[in-house]
């Protein structure tokens, strides 16, 4: 039987769903809706593909070119998104499917393909190991079974940070959850410019609430009056991905990242989530320390490249020496400067 590989479009969009949906391992990132936001969002170009047989989906790859002139050339799947890579009914597909992705690296010119994958691949997908290189450590993820009943979930949180929650949720927190973006961006804006990182336009989040409103949602904490941190979460069968999350200076001094997260676990394990996934983080942040005290173990994500020959493995993250003085530079930027700059920016971080 032939195979036909095709790009992703609006009339190809619900086979693709329906097989993701068949896919154990697929993500909430495999969903047909997000490349083109991405690329509509950020202004790149969608080159998704999926694989048909006998006219039906038998394989996907979501796939984004992103090209600037700060941050080069790339085809990653996914762009600002922590996993990605190849859905396959068998190797022979998934193999076709890697092999078209490089075949569009090299007819674009690309420097590098980028696969980020939770799961790893399996070996004979790929007709020519040699020439990928992984790249592990940088990145982990942090996912942990959770329970329907709240006193357990809450006895699953280390001794001493439980406590810390328990001392939050002593302080009556006002907690809000919406589909309306803007003040868990306004958060997240003011708190990625502290960390010296350009933030993503506010039509990213308006955007991902848009196109799945069952399954995102923006929760906001506030104290005495004021908004003091924010997430935007996704939602993907039994798992809760709370996703976009910040703060504002104010916040852990009242422990409102703690009661944050323990409203998203409560809500989500009421929904019915099983898997709390608390994204990547890179080791040595703050943000890896917060979920290992949290109860979380690191799970290290290996990111797979095929790379332009001479070309080295993309170092796009605030961990690079390269980006010392920007990121410093960044964090005194006024709030407003920042923000109506950094989208700019942004889009090619990916």
């Amino acid at each position: 039987m032939s195979l036909r590989l095709l790009p992703l479009d609006a009339s190809r969009a619900a086979g693709w769903d329906a097989f993701v949906a068949t896919r154990p391992e697929a993500t909430f990132f495999h969903r047909a809706a997000l490349p083109p936001l991405i690329a509509r969002v950020f202004r790149h170009r969608d080159r998704s593909v999926l694989a048909l047989q006998d006219g039906i989906v038998v394989g996907v790859l979501p796939l984004v070119e992103l090209r600037t002139p700060l941050f080069g050339h790339a085809l990653i799947s996914l762009p600002f998104c922590v996993y990605g890579g190849p859905l396959a009914a068998d190797a022979a597909v998934g193999q076709a499917l890697l092999d078209e992705a490089a075949r569009l690296r090299r007819d674009t010119g690309a420097a590098a393909l980028e696969l980020r994958g939770l799961h790893p691949l399996p070996p004979d997908w790929f007709a020519t190991p040699d020439a990928w290189t992984d790249r592990s450590g940088l990145y982990a993820s942090f996912r942990k079974t959770i329970a329907s009943d709240p006193e357990l979930n809450m006895k699953a949180i280390p001794r001493k940070q439980r406590a810390v929650l328990r001392k939050g949720l002593e302080r009556g927190l006002a907690v809000r959850s919406s589909r309306d973006a803007g003040a868990a961006w306004r958060i997240y804006a003011e708190s990625v410019r502290n960390l010296g990182t350009p933030v993503f336009p506010r039509r990213w989040f308006e955007g991902l609430l848009a196109t799945f409103p069952a399954d995102a949602e923006a929760t906001v904490v506030g104290n005495d009056g004021q908004d003091v941190a924010g997430v935007l979460t996704l939602h993907w069968r039994d798992e809760v991905l709370p996703y976009y999350g910040g703060g504002t200076p104010a916040a852990r001094d009242c422990q409102a990242f703690d009661v944050m997260y323990w409203d998203v676990m409560t809500r989500a394990a009421r929904r019915g989530a099983t898997v709390f996934d608390f994204g990547r983080s890179k080791e040595g942040t703050g943000a890896y320390a917060f979920k290992k005290n949290w109860g979380f173990a690191p799970t290290p994500l290996t990111y797979r490249f095929l790379l332009r020959p001479g070309e080295s493995v993309p170092e796009h993250n605030p961990l690079n020496p390269r980006y010392r003085l920007l990121i410093e530079t960044w964090k005194r930027l006024p709030l407003p400067l920042a923000n109506r700059i950094g989208p700019h920016l942004a889009r090619g971080l990916g």
